[in-house]
Order: structure tokens, then sequence, then C-alpha cells
């Protein structure tokens, strides 16, 4: 029997808790969908080999979008994205700049999903706006699965993820960070020897697993005191050994 598929982004976007809706002029984090201007006429008749998603980071639409007329082309759709989870800082630093994906080139999951949106909006259906927002979601998850495929940078989350051995300990953590994972037995979820594995992880991530472990344990815990939980409670939740410990570690980002 083969072994069961890798779920990259599963626990990611546990994580993340996004929440994406149609948009005319998103401040946030945003997905734009891009066409040739003058190809947005009013029978829908738009061809994916000449469209484009363009990624933002909060509040850079307006500017990113400017520059995008002088190449000829138009926003057609917008979406904005609220990440309400712990993991939403990692995230957002794989989007330090604007990005523009080439969909006559995208992963296929990112293509089918814009060729749906095109399909649904080439007519007035009933219940189309909450099925918009829904392929929002959709689109989101398209976007991820793209960049795990063709990663865009030789580090950073998504370049790690399309690495079948390292994304092993990033779902693992991801999963259950308040596990006491040692750094043996994150080497062992990857396959490889500590030295080698503590290496690899670095060289992909520029961090090590360490330290990115207690990153996303203390992301997770400040957003547990946030919703009101306390220390002792929170501390038990996100692996730290006790209240004290973990009001220390707070302080430490404090300071």
């Amino acid at each position: 029997m083969p072994a069961p598929r890798l779920d990259r982004l599963s626990a990611l976007l546990e994580g993340l808790a996004p929440r994406v809706w149609l948009c005319e002029q998103p401040l946030g984090f945003a997905l734009h969908i891009l066409v040739q201007q003058g190809e947005a006429d009013a029978d829908g008749a738009l061809d994916l080999q000449h469209m484009h998603l363009l990624v933002c980071p909060p509040r850079t639409s307006e500017q990113a979008l400017a520059r995008v007329q002088a190449t000829g082309k138009t926003c057609w759709m917008s979406f904005e994205v609220a990440l309400d989870g712990p993991v939403a800082p990692v995230f957002l630093t794989e989007f330090l700049q604007p990005l523009a994906i080439d969909l006559a080139h995208a992963d296929a999951s990112l293509a089918q999903i814009v060729q749906l949106i095109l399909m649904e909006m080439s007519a007035t259906r009933c219940g189309q706006p909450s099925w918009m927002n829904r392929a929002g979601d959709i689109l989101l998850i398209g976007l991820m699965r793209h960049l795990v495929a063709q990663p865009q940078k030789t580090s950073g989350l998504f370049t790690a993820l399309a690495n079948p051995r390292i994304a092993k300990t990033l779902v693992a953590m991801h999963s259950d960070a308040a596990k006491p994972w040692t750094l043996e037995a994150l080497a062992e979820e990857a396959g490889m020897s500590r030295t080698t594995f503590v290496n690899q992880f670095k060289q992909l991530m520029q961090i090590s697993p360490g330290k990115y472990l207690e990153n996303l344990r203390l992301a997770l815990a400040q957003r547990l005191v946030a919703n009101g939980l306390g220390l002792k409670q929170v501390a038990h939740k996100t692996g730290y050994a006790s209240a004290s410990t973990l009001s220390r570690a707070m302080g430490r980002v404090a300071a």
C-alpha cells in the first residue's frame, strides 16, 4: 500500500485562519485578477492566456495596480484576505513585494479556479455573491499550491514546503506546535541526520528549526492570551514548561 500523500497546506491554513471576500478596493493583503485593457467586455469573454494574478501585501494595492496599468493591464476583480491565525506573520514575510503570476503558466489548480470564476461571471446566477466569496477561499489555496509547485525564491516558507523532507517537519510543527519536539525527533520526521537536517532547514528557512518552533509557539500563545485565556492554560496548550516560562518569553518580545 503506497504511503499517504503529504498534505503540505492544511495545517498551515488552519494556522492562518483566512477569510477572503470580493472587494473593490482592498486595503489589506489582496489578490487581483488582471486582464489586458479592453478585453473585460460585457460578455465576459476573457482568455487565461492574457491574464495574471497580482498578489499584494497590505497597503500596496493602489501603487501596484497603477504600475500594471502602464503595461496595458487592468484589474478585473479583487479579493481581500484577512489572516486571523497566529501563523499570519510567517506567511506575510513571503510577500514583502507585490507578486505577479502569469496564469497561462500557473499550476493547474490555480488556473482552474480562475477559469471557474470566468465561467461563473459569464452570466448572472442565483447565489452568485456567496459563490464568489467561496471562490476567493479556493483562489487563496490555489495560490499556495502554485507557490509550492513553482517556488518564487531560493528560500522561505514555500520553498521549504516544496522540499519533501523539510516539508514533513514543517507540517509536524504546524500540526502540533505544543508537542515536545527535539531536534532528533524533527530530523527523524525528515529522514535525515540531525546535522544535515539543521543545516538544510536553516538554508531553506533562513532560521534554525528550534527558533522557528519557538516563534510559532509564541505566536500561538500571544493569540490565546489576547483571546482571554490564562497564562497557565496557554503554557500547557503551547508547549511551555510553565506560566512563568511563557511570561518571560513574552516579556523578551515586548522588550
